[in-house]
């Protein structure tokens, strides 16, 4: 894919400027478990896999990825999050077409921003616990080869060190709400996140890179979900 056809009247730096900007001003207040920062870490590891991926002189194959959709979903997967939408979207575009409206809004053509769309509709978990085989057929089958990179790029930065410290401050930002749902608000819980859904994430990971650096941060949730246990031995 030529990602130069797939902008109107800016260069791909002009582009990914405008929607880095308009992503900060969007996640500016989050908490720090899903802020800009978050999308930097996402982005920076995208890129890395990317670069990677094509380096591999075992793939049997290469794939073409395109270089401006990774990065345009890497920058967009959380803008969509039923979590976080912005307090200042347009009520009247529905959750799974904000990224294509704000995609046209900053000068790309209708097929990037569709293509970007759908990549970001399918990177999360629950969507594709839902459904795994409709992500499976998109990467596979039906060319939207991106979506394996931005997806690791995600669930990596839910691993190891960084995903501990984004699984304690989501407790911590999200736990009023717990309480008015009637459960505990307690650290415990961030440990049986690591059990229920963390420690599940290497299993799924698409590319060969991502499985390589997945296998190291699961480690080190494992350890310290260990140490854990051992300092709560014996209280109730």
């Amino acid at each position: 894919m030529e990602s130069d056809a797939y902008v109107r009247g800016n260069t791909q730096a002009t582009l990914i400027a405008s929607i880095e900007a308009f992503v900060v001003d969007c996640m500016k207040d989050y908490d720090p478990s899903h802020n800009p920062a978050h999308i930097q870490r996402v982005v920076a590891l995208a890129l890395r896999i990317l670069r990677a991926e094509r380096e591999d002189a075992e793939a049997e194959t290469q794939t073409k990825y395109d270089d401006l959709t990774v990065h345009l979903a890497a920058l967009l997967h959380d803008i969509s999050d039923r979590k976080y939408l912005p307090n200042d979207s347009d009520s009247s575009i529905p959750a799974d077409k904000l990224v294509e409206h704000v995609l046209l809004q900053h000068g790309a053509d209708a097929t990037l921003a569709q293509r970007v769309q759908t990549i970001v509709s399918h990177v999360s978990y629950t969507t594709e616990k839902k459904d795994p085989e409709r992500v499976r057929r998109l990467i596979e089958e039906e060319g939207y080869v991106e979506l394996a990179i931005v997806q690791d790029a995600d669930r990596l930065d839910a691993l190891g060190a960084v995903g501990i410290g984004r699984c304690f401050t989501f407790l911590g930002a999200k736990g009023r709400d717990m309480l008015k749902e009637g459960e505990a608000w307690e650290m415990e819980n961030s440990i049986r996140h690591f059990g229920e859904k963390l420690e599940r994430l290497e299993g799924m990971m698409k590319t060969r890179t991502g499985r390589k650096f997945a296998r190291v941060r699961t480690e080190r949730l494992v350890s310290f979900r260990s140490w854990w246990e051992e300092e709560m031995e014996g209280i109730n």
